[in-house]
């Protein structure tokens, strides 16, 4: 499929051919969906922790005795229905992540790129740099969305630059052409994607060889 090229001030300069099977691919509601998820359970920390009856600094003297009051009978004070007592099946410490099927991901990119070419919100830019500087980055995102849209910058490599000048630019996420995010695919409003990046998408989620 073609695609048009932009340059970073967003004037079009011509077009590029890219890999149908990464870019025109069958769109899979089902491995985008477990992708996302992966990355989501992947991050959460599992550190939360509350304490059993059995936890709980109390004393195991009883309340009050167990007849001739009216009340209820208690064992003790750390029974989970007294104040201060203990929780009944709250949560303890746990790994929330999960290994997702490399075929599985790799499906989940190509249908994520597709939906983004599908409903236009990819767009390829000739391949720059920066200086570093925030308002350089801020000027090339302003030339194709608008703020405050999410924007997602797809790299040919790790450019150093690239990521300082957008480090400071809430909306915008910066990722490798190998690391790509599910999360930052499908919520992104503009995907801006060097031409040697795309290129490399195309080969490198279809098996063929990257360019440098």
């Amino acid at each position: 499929m073609d695609l048009k090229v932009y340059n970073i001030k967003g004037v079009e300069t011509g077009s590029i051919s890219l890999n149908d099977e990464v870019f025109a691919d069958e769109i899979s509601n089902g491995c985008i969906y477990y992708a996302v998820n992966n990355e989501l359970a992947n991050r959460r920390v599992g550190t939360a922790c509350t304490k059993t009856r059995a936890e709980v600094n109390f004393s195991n003297v009883k309340p009050f005795k167990q007849k001739g009051t009216g009340n209820a009978r208690q064992g003790d004070k750390k029974s989970p229905v007294r104040v201060g007592g203990g929780t009944i099946f709250g949560p303890k410490p746990r790994d929330y992540s999960f290994v997702l099927p490399k075929k599985m991901k790799r499906k989940a990119y190509r249908s994520l790129l597709s939906l983004a070419v599908k409903e236009d919100r990819l767009n390829v830019v000739e391949d720059f740099t920066t200086s570093g500087k925030t308002k350089e980055m801020q000027a090339i995102v302003n030339a194709f969305s608008k703020f405050p849209d999410r924007t997602v910058l797809i790299l040919k490599n790790d450019d150093e630059l690239v990521r300082r000048s957008a480090k400071n630019i809430p909306n915008v996420r910066v990722l490798a052409y190998d690391k790509l995010s599910a999360k930052e695919l499908l919520y992104g409003k503009k995907i801006l994607v060097m031409q040697t990046a795309a290129i490399n998408l195309g080969n490198f989620y279809s098996g063929k060889e990257v360019q440098e």
